[in-house]
């Protein structure tokens, strides 16, 4: 639809107390954004300007979080002070609708899984119907707390709420999912009618679908009760979390990424993967993260806001924090990239090393056991098992730069600010503390001495 003719309200005023939390619910991540991200992203996705977001419960986290969210798109915020029902919450936002003269598509805050084709659905059969509304509606074996639909000679006569309904009413299967697309002049003509005369003593939205069927009919759209599903408390949020899982996961793999183990892969809203990438099981990628194409991630892997290159491995256990890492790369296993490191084309960091801020280049290597922070580090350099940069001396950081071609020996200690110039050699066990000049060798070692037939005149006595 053009963006011209439709506008959308989502609602995400609620606090929901069954999510038993301090925060409220619509803010609750569902794979890496926040719940109330879902439908105004749909309602974009759709065409809609403006989207207004009506907010209630710690509105201005909320705004906040949708607004970084949103930047550059035409979002605004109404607040319903009062929790007066859904039909009040909607009319908070006539304001910024008043000069809007299409449709209105209405939409909630925690109702994640919605599909753009099932709206796209939805505003096919409005165009197709010849009434002023219409809705989205499902079939549940067990309807109980929902809005029954009820039908005379197929058509739709009106929605009951599950504590106004009647036994027979309650035995119906088909309940309103609670999505609208409905013509702007009638929707806000009809709500200014609505009273709050039902059991919950509220403004029900849901009294406008029997007005709309007195002119003109309901058109209604059958979703998957998965879709249409909301959140109320946190097993809820976890139901849905695993429908969404599983449509990204089957979306990656039908664009050639292998999933060793789709059911144990965690894959959140907002990453990038290449084809050819396989993927092991346990593997968390959240959101921000940018993987290439024939990348192999290791079973137990976990990639935070981290860039990938192609033809990268990184091996089982390994856990990159806002990584950069090359092209042809080797990681792992049980390597801990930490924010700040930048990995050039085929560098290879082994078992047990971390980094910190520091910048590695091309064909550089770090296999075993070490640490390195604050450090820049040349093309070629070898650094040796339980090498680490001591970098922070209890109240300042300091630097390490390691020229191209460096060896450093095991068990170095590089005490920061240092320099080692290019081609020069470390020879294991030294502690590095002033700068080193390229192509020389250092060595910080006590001499050797030797004590023959000492250990046995030790074991010799301790018999005795």
């Amino acid at each position: 639809m053009s963006s011209s003719s439709l506008a959308a309200v989502v609602l995400c005023a609620g606090k929901g107390t069954r999510m038993k939390s301090e925060k409220v619910k619509v803010l609750h991540s569902l794979l890496g954004r926040p719940l109330c991200w879902y439908p105004v992203s749909r309602a974009f996705e759709l065409g809609a300007d403006p989207v207004v977001a009506v907010v209630g419960y710690q509105a201005d986290a909320v705004t906040g979080a949708l607004r970084e969210a949103f930047a550059d798109k035409p979002i605004a915020f109404v607040v319903q002070a009062e929790q007066n029902g859904t039909a009040h919450a909607v009319r908070c936002a006539e304001g910024p609708l008043a000069r809007h003269d299409g449709l209105v598509l209405i939409l909630y805050g925690d109702v994640p899984n919605l599909r753009a084709e099932t709206l796209s659905a939805l505003a096919a059969a409005y165009r197709a119907g010849k009434g002023p509304l219409a809705m989205l509606t499902s079939r549940l074996a067990d309807p109980t707390g929902y809005g029954r639909v009820v039908r005379e000679g197929g058509r739709v006569k009106r929605v009951v709420e599950h504590k106004d309904a009647s036994a027979d009413e309650r035995r119906l299967e088909e309940v309103n999912a609670g999505i609208y697309l409905v013509d702007s002049a009638f929707l806000w003509r009809s709500l200014s009618e609505v009273k709050a005369a039902n059991a919950q003593g509220e403004f029900y939205l849901t009294d406008i679908i029997e007005r709309a069927a007195a002119q003109g009919g309901v058109a209604t759209v059958l979703a998957e009760a998965d879709e249409t599903a909301g959140v109320n408390d946190r097993a809820e949020l976890a139901a849905r979390a695993a429908v969404m899982r599983m449509r990204i996961n089957t979306e990656y793999m039908r664009l050639g990424v292998t999933l060793q183990h789709p059911e144990t892969t965690f894959i959140d809203q907002g990453v990038e993967i290449g084809p050819n990438t396989v993927i092991g099981p346990m593997v968390s990628i959240h959101a921000g993260c940018e993987i290439g194409a024939n990348v192999k991630l290791g079973q137990g892997s976990i990639l935070s806001r981290s860039t990938v290159g192609d033809g990268t491995e990184v091996k089982p256990y390994s856990v990159l924090e806002e990584a950069v890492v090359g092209p042809g790369c080797a990681i792992g296993p049980f390597a801990r990239l930490r924010p700040g490191t930048t990995l050039d084309e085929g560098v290879h960091l082994g078992n047990f090393v971390e980094t910190k801020k520091t910048r590695i280049r091309k064909g550089s290597k770090a296999n075993h056991l070490s640490y390195l922070g604050d450090a820049d580090i040349g093309a070629g350099v070898n650094v040796g098992a339980g090498t680490i940069t001591c970098n922070y001396d209890g109240v300042d950081k300091h630097p390490t730069v390691l020229g191209d071609g460096v060896f450093i020996g095991s068990d170095t200690q590089l005490v920061a600010p240092v320099t080692v110039g290019a081609g020069a050699y470390v020879a294991a066990g030294t502690t590095v503390t002033a700068d080193v000049p390229p192509d020389a060798l250092v060595l910080s070692r006590v001499r050797q001495t030797i004590k023959e037939g000492w250990a046995a005149k030790k074991r010799a006595k301790q018999r005795r």
